[in-house]
This record gives structure tokens, sequence and C-alpha cells, in this order.
């Protein structure tokens, strides 16, 4: 059997990858896993679940609540939630488990399941493998021992994880946003009554867009993957700036007031500075990934800042900050973690800091982002290939040191498997942008002819 768990949690097209059965069994297996390892020992177990508004995440829930409930789990239902609500309310609740039905930025038709360990973080690569290896085990014949009687979990509809949430949002601002008209895209995603909520509390004068999910309509044509209805909307109502999120509101990227992207790079670049300022940029260290543009290294260095990368993945920048106390962290895509307010990535804190040092500081948004400049940079991805084999092709071996010949000390270039699609990303940096194209283009062919 293939690895189901990616990069981030277990995803696939809903009710042809990832089956109400399979949603089922996962969530037994994760019980079990745990309890084998000592989570749940010495008390009853409780599970924290929700979901994004996506039409399978209906049929999805209520399968991984059977699941949970049949082994002896306790479930509070929280309903639609963004993915960084989930993690805390598990972490207040002091849950031993959270679970997430969602696919992020996918298309309507995926779905997918996250489970997130004791303290609202991820749970570790090799509780991961033990719960797939459990549930194919289990899925060729071996019964599970189930529980009876008075030993069955209880299921319990929890409203009051909306205002908890929305209350630690807007309590940890270091300061209100009066005075600012922002534009917030919600993707008709996990956030469109979290996010307009936070930002009205903390002072700001909100339009709203891609707010009325339906089950159907996420990520479609708007959120953080396609930022024109964002661009439009600014201009349309002369706001300060816009703010995207995606399906489960865990990315955050902005718009300025002229209709320039700000992406996550940049965002960290802002944030360091006014975490600097208040003494919470700890080490004075940023986490970034392999995929950050050159320039947040440029920036980060010349403030006198330090920045460290990790493999792709915002698990990875989680594990780096966690392990050295780190403060700040995240990924040019708007994933962004304030450790010491969130345990994920969470766009909606993000935004909220962002504008909090738009208002601190009265400078625009574009001022605040010329911190860092952005060095030319393509990525191509290229679908429908063997990611697998990256490594190990020795024709894209050499594509590669040709390519990288060719940059010599002025780019890189950087070619990865995705951890949830079935592509392979190329990326190229360049001092000129014609280079960037052409190397990319180039070394696209070669995946294609190489992998495909």
């Amino acid at each position: 059997m293939g690895r189901l768990f990616g990069t981030d949690g277990v995803r696939g097209v809903a009710n042809a990858d990832l089956t109400a059965e399979m949603a089922l069994g996962l969530s037994v297996a994760a019980a079990h896993v745990l309890a084998e390892a000592g989570t749940f020992e010495g008390h009853r177990p409780t599970a924290v679940v929700g979901r994004d508004p996506r039409a399978s995440g209906e049929f999805l829930e209520a399968a991984v609540i059977a699941g949970l409930a049949s082994a002896g789990v306790d479930v509070l239902r929280v309903g639609v939630l963004p993915t960084p609500a989930v993690a805390y309310l598990t972490a207040k609740l002091e849950a031993d488990l959270g679970v997430v039905l969602s696919a992020s930025h996918n298309a309507m038709p995926d779905n997918g399941i996250k489970f997130l360990a004791r303290g609202g973080h991820k749970l570790d690569d090799d509780l991961e493998e033990r719960i797939e290896t459990v549930y194919e085990e289990h899925r060729t014949g071996a019964p599970w021992d189930r529980p009876t009687g008075e030993g069955v979990g209880r299921v319990r509809v929890y409203d009051e994880g909306f205002e908890e949430y929305v209350t630690h949002l807007v309590t940890v601002l270091p300061n209100r946003l009066d005075g600012l008209k922002i534009v917030l895209d919600e993707a008709h995603g996990a956030a469109a009554r979290v996010s307009p909520e936070a930002f009205t509390r903390a002072g700001a004068e909100v339009v709203t867009i891609g707010a009325e999910p339906n089950g159907l309509n996420i990520n479609d044509g708007c959120g953080s993957t396609h930022l024109g209805l964002l661009k439009a909307a600014v201009a349309e109502h002369g706001a300060d700036f816009g703010i995207a999120h995606d399906g489960d509101a865990d990315r955050c990227l902005a718009v300025d007031h002229t209709g320039e992207e700000v992406d996550g790079d940049q965002i960290m670049a802002v944030l360091a500075l006014a975490m600097r300022e208040r003494s919470a940029l700890r080490s004075g260290t940023v986490v970034a990934t392999v995929m950050s543009n050159l320039g947040l290294k440029l920036a980060i260095e010349r403030e006198g800042l330090k920045l460290i990368q990790t493999a792709v993945g915002d698990r990875y920048v989680l594990e780096e900050m966690k392990e050295h106390g780190y403060a700040l962290g995240g990924e040019q895509s708007g994933h962004v973690i304030i450790l010491d307010h969130a345990t994920t990535g969470d766009g909606t804190l993000t935004g909220l800091l962002l504008a909090a040092r738009v208002a601190q500081t009265g400078r625009s948004l574009r001022e605040l982002a010329s911190v860092m400049e952005r060095l030319p940079q393509v990525l191509i991805n290229v679908p429908d290939v063997d990611r697998s084999r990256v490594g190990s092709s020795a024709e894209l071996a050499a594509a590669v040191a040709e390519a990288e010949r060719e940059l010599g000390s002025t780019g890189r270039v950087l070619l990865r498997p995705s951890g949830t699609e079935p592509l392979v990303r190329v990326m190229v940096e360049a001092a000129d942008i014609d280079q960037a194209r052409s190397v990319a283009g180039r070394l696209a062919d070669v995946v294609k002819s190489a992998l495909g």
C-alpha cells in the first residue's frame, strides 16, 4: 500500500480516494495507536472534531465521529471552523486528539483528514506511520477490540468554540485596527464567519467577499489561490489593503492598496520587524523553507536577524521552531506560524497582526512590504509524472547540474515532489526573470520526459 499520509494529513477525492470507510477506519486506528502510546492513560479520552464547509465534509465528519466514539473516545463536535481554530480548541480544552476534515486550498471535490496531537500540534511522522499500519492490518481482516455499554464514546455539539476562538484572536493583538478599511476574501471556506467577526471586533471597517459557502464553492475562483477578485475589490472600495485566506484558513496572503500582491515571505519580513520591536522575536530568528525567495534571506540578514531554512512543509518549520524555541516561521504560500499564539499556521491571526502593524506604524502595507525585494522566481508545476523518482533519475540530475552551472551564484534551482498532489514542482530563481523562465521551462520539459 502506498503511503496515505502526505505532508498535511490524508487527502484525495472525497468518496473516491477518501471514503467514509477509510475515514472511519483511520479514526479507529488513531484511537488505538494513541492508546498504545499512553496518550489516554488514566482517563477517558476526548477528541475535538471540526471541518471546512465542503459538502463531503458532512459524511466524512460523521464517519470520523463514529469511528472515534466506537473506539471509546468522547467527541466534541465544533462544526465548521478553521484548522487553527480546531488546533486552538484541542489545546484549550485539553483534548487528547483533534481531527480536521479539510483539503485546505484544493478544489471542492477533494477532502482530507488531519489528526492533531494533544496540545494542538500535528502528529509526528512515526505516529502517522503507525496509524497507517494499524489501519491496514484491520482493513485486511484483523478485528478491532471494541468497547461496549458505557465504554463507548459520547458525542456532544460544542458551539462555544466559535466565540472562544474569536476572543482569543482579538485578545492577543498588540493594538487595535481602528481607521483601517480592509477587504477580506474568505474563499467560501471555514473562516467565512470567524475572520470578519475578529477584524470587526478589533476595530477595522470590513468588506467581505467569498464569504457565502454553500458546500460546493470553496476556493472556486477566490481566496489565496485566486487573488483577482480581491485586487478588484480593494480598488473598488478604496480599501487600505486586502487579506485572502484558503479553504481552511491556515494561510494568509495580502494585496496592497495598489493591487500588488504581498506573499508569505514579505508578511514574515514585516512581522519579524514588528516582533523585534516588542522583544517577541526570540533569538532574532525567522524560520522558513527552502522555497522562500532569496530576497527574504537578504532582507532578514540586512536587519541584523537570522533566517533558518527547512524542508518544504509547515510541519518541518514547526518542528524547528519547537526544538529551538523560535517564535516566527512560515512559508511563501502564506502559512505563517506565530508560536506564542498558535500551534499551526493561522491565516486569520496572521492577517490581524499584519493589520495591527499597519495601524501601529501609520505606514501603508506597500511601504512596509518594501523591506523585502523579491528576486525573480519561477515556479512550474509538472502534473501526471512519477514524483517518487525525482531523486533517482540520472537524466534529471544532469539537467539540474547544468542549470546550476548556468545560474552560478546569482540563482538557484529546486525540484521537489508535491506532498499532496501527483506533480513535481520546478522552482528557479535568478537575477533576471527571462533567464529564470528559460531555465525553469527547460527543466520542466526534462521532468516530463524523464518521469512521465
